[in-house]
């Protein structure tokens, strides 16, 4: 008969609740939790994960309902066996002949989608097309599975498993087998997250996800949860010292301290519908804010200082959403909706007549200058796909940086001028003209010369995820926000 072993239960787990040994007889593995930076270390043995029973060691979770499962993992060291293996597991019970499904990479590279659909089962496997993947993600929605995996920089590749029945109650967990029931095998996890997407029929801007504020290292793509709310968080902004973030929720301005992991209400007056398309100015010292005013129009743009007071009034009607500001300081650019066509405008800092600089049919958006104040960068799909454009100052010379592989938004220049980093939707998620909450997305890098963009984190959120720009400081940085129905998991 196949049992499980002992299970250990304490507070010292991060995300989840348990580990232990699946199977009988397995040598003894582990699972520690590094609170400093997030990162989880599993040792496990066990002969395989296979054919009708599996021995190797779990780190587990219940859950109910759908969810999505993310880590970078790899195995460590050169191992014994090439078919050792880490990643994510969903098992209906903790025997060791349980149910289950799990997305693994195997010691030669292997990456595959493997399921047993039925206590005692045989065991069945979906190869993917790639191999060395250390970008594991595993969704489930009803009944229905989604691996996406891919090399760290990558788009992902996808694959799936429908009508697969494993309970609504499940024990979801990281796990490493050492496919070798005298050998442990070490494997090792960061940037761990458990999300719970949106509910179907969610009626969007009505009903929101609670949000998590992040912290991304462009380079090496690690990834720091600083601060979790229930409520609907977007577009932090760095400030100038590297110290604090700016952010909207409800239609108010918040400061984060980032050491402290303190919030602070701004006082912008009485403007207090704002939106999530505010800046800060190159200077640091004041704050660019749109704030919908439904007798003028829509979102009206404003400025205030970094500190706080009453906001003054820019844009004489709406809709107008900031997005740059000047590295002189002089002016403004904002995407304004006039004679029903959204183009980029420039306006003064001060205020006074507004300048049309795109005029093509399509929708313009997200204008941003480079720190030379050489170019302003935007995105537009007025090719039918959304892309990131740039244009001088003045509205000429515009060209497409982008090639229309995904739907690109928002582009943001990191301070030393190198670099810009963006968010990109999935074409079969979306339209080219939308850019709504609690998709799959990506972050991607390019330089700011051109080139191949790179993934950076894959992250499920959309809207206010990084509409604004977010660079840290030093240009290592960039904060974001991510999303999920259940953030008291973190």
């Amino acid at each position: 008969m196949l049992t499980t072993m002992a299970f250990s239960q304490n507070k010292d787990l991060g995300l989840f609740e348990a580990h232990g040994d699946i199977g009988t007889n397995v040598k003894t593995g582990s699972a520690v939790y590094n609170p400093k930076n997030q990162e989880y270390t599993l040792t496990g043995s066990g002969y395989n994960v296979w054919f009708d029973h599996d021995e190797f060691h779990f780190l587990w979770k219940k859950m109910k309902g759908d969810f999505i499962l993310y880590t970078r993992a790899a195995l460590v060291g050169k191992g014994i066996d090439p078919h050792r293996k880490v990643g994510w597991m969903v098992r209906s019970s903790l025997e060791g002949n349980a149910a289950h499904l799990n997305a693994v990479v195997h010691g030669d590279g292997l990456t595959s989608l493997q399921y047993r659909k039925t206590t005692g089962a045989n065991t069945d496997e979906i190869k993917a097309n790639i191999t060395n993947a250390d970008v594991i993600q595993l969704e489930r929605k009803g009944s229905n599975y989604t691996m996406r995996v891919a090399k760290f920089g990558e788009p992902f590749v996808t694959e799936e498993v429908t009508t697969l029945d494993l309970g609504d109650e499940v024990f979801i967990g990281l796990f490493v087998g050492s496919h070798n029931k005298d050998v442990v095998e070490k494997g090792i996890f960061k940037d761990v997250r458990i999300t719970v997407p949106a509910r179907e029929g969610l009626v969007a801007y009505r009903e929101y996800l609670g949000s998590s504020i992040e912290l991304l290292d462009v380079v090496s793509g690690n990834r720091e949860v600083i601060y979790n709310s229930p409520k609907s968080l977007q577009a932090p902004n760095w400030t100038l010292d590297g110290k604090s973030l700016i952010y909207n929720s409800e239609g108010k301005i918040y400061n984060l301290n980032i050491k402290k992991r303190s919030v602070e209400l701004v006082n912008t007056g009485t403007v207090t519908n704002n939106n999530n398309d505010h800046v800060i100015s190159f200077d640091g010292k004041m704050l660019g804010l749109s704030s919908g005013v439904q007798e003028l129009g829509g979102s009206i743009v404003w400025t205030v200082p970094i500190q706080g007071g009453e906001p003054k009034q820019i844009t004489p009607t709406g809709p107008s959403y900031l997005h740059g500001w000047s590295p002189d300081g002089k002016n403004l650019v904002f995407t304004g909706q006039r004679n029903k066509e959204f183009d980029i405008y420039r306006v003064q800092a001060a205020g006074g007549p507004e300048v049309q600089l795109t005029n093509t049919l399509g929708l313009d958006d997200g204008p941003e200058y480079s720190p030379n104040g050489k170019y302003i960068y935007f995105n537009s799909n007025r090719t039918g796909t959304m892309q990131l454009w740039r244009m001088k100052d003045d509205g000429s010379e515009q060209e497409a940086i982008t090639d229309g592989e995904f739907h690109d938004w928002f582009p943001h220049i990191s301070p030393d001028g190198k670099w810009i980093v963006f968010l990109s939707f999935l074409k079969e998620e979306v339209s080219s003209g939308d850019h709504p909450f609690y998709k799959h997305v990506y972050l991607r890098m390019m330089p700011v010369g051109g080139g191949k963009p790179k993934v950076i984190a894959y992250i499920y959120g959309g809207q206010g995820t990084i509409n604004t720009p977010s660079w840290s400081p030093d240009s290592k940085k960039v904060a974001f926000v991510s999303n999920s129905a259940d953030v008291s998991i973190y």
